[in-house]
């Protein structure tokens, strides 16, 4: 006899095998949006005028401000078409 809520063996697996799954796609995520800021980082998308940089003679900081409103605001319009094409 099952136990009430046991959804099978498949949805609940569990151990090293399922954690190193997981630790895969991560990496891959991590390394596919390295990938995506080095390229938009070449056509000049984190040099936008707005963005911050502070620096002296050993020691810089930078934080793309402008950058990510901008990206703030396409990724909320591909949600609001996403969204739009589901209904």
């Amino acid at each position: 006899m099952e136990a009430a809520g046991k959804i099978g063996p498949a949805a609940m697996e569990s151990g090293p095998g399922q954690m190193g799954k997981w630790l895969i796609v991560v990496g891959l995520v991590i390394a596919g949006v390295g990938l995506l800021v080095v390229l938009l980082g070449r056509v000049g998308l984190f040099r936008l005028p707005g963005d911050l940089e502070f620096g002296g003679r050993n020691w810089r900081v930078y934080f793309p401000l402008v950058s990510c409103v901008l990206i703030s605001i396409i990724l909320t319009l591909i949600g609001w078409i996403i969204s739009y094409l589901r209904r």
